[in-house]
């Protein structure tokens, strides 16, 4: 595919390889765009589709794939934040797709499960329940996935940004 766009800057000499084609940091920007772009439209399907966002979708299959899971393990699983689990958890509870029981073990830890209702939507729900980008990611070789992480590093700390902000899904942006 072959990208063709004006940049408006300041003149440059002909001479310039630029001056005929975008330079990298435009082309990455690109690229940039076109993964968000495909994770939010496969995101805003999946909730037109289900009327569940993504990050709900997700939490969903983590109950139903383990049964008596609790809110600390769906956390740990999705990469999140507890609290941001915990409010997962409470839509999914809401909407009847899953049940929360108190362990017979210990009282004080909560088992989910999902409800006849849950497993009928999963049914209905076009994968991966993660997202497509965890799972393209899943795809890439250890070398090529080792690569974006030492790269991607340094793109963080050029841009100062909030570490944190890695334990908020996709599907909350």
């Amino acid at each position: 595919m072959i990208w063709s766009f004006r940049v408006f800057v300041a003149p440059m000499k002909k001479s310039s390889p630029s001056a005929k084609s975008p330079d990298t940091a435009t082309v990455v920007l690109r690229q940039f765009r076109v993964v968000f772009n495909a994770v939010r439209t496969h995101f805003r399907q999946m909730e037109k589709d289900t009327g569940l966002g993504g990050a709900q979708v997700w939490a969903l299959s983590l109950v139903h794939r383990t049964p008596g899971i609790g809110v600390g393990d769906i956390a740990l699983g999705m990469e999140i934040h507890q609290s941001t689990a915990s409010n997962l958890v409470k839509v999914l509870l809401k909407k009847e797709l899953i049940s929360m029981t108190k362990s017979a073990v210990d009282k004080r830890v909560v088992e989910l499960r999902v409800t006849t209702t849950g497993k009928a939507a999963l049914k209905t729900i076009p994968g991966p329940f993660e997202g497509v980008l965890p799972d393209a990611l899943r795809q890439l070789d250890e070398a090529t996935l080792a690569s974006l992480h030492h790269d991607l590093e340094k793109l963080v700390k050029v841009l100062a940004a909030d570490e944190d902000a890695g334990s908020i899904p996709l599907a909350h942006l």
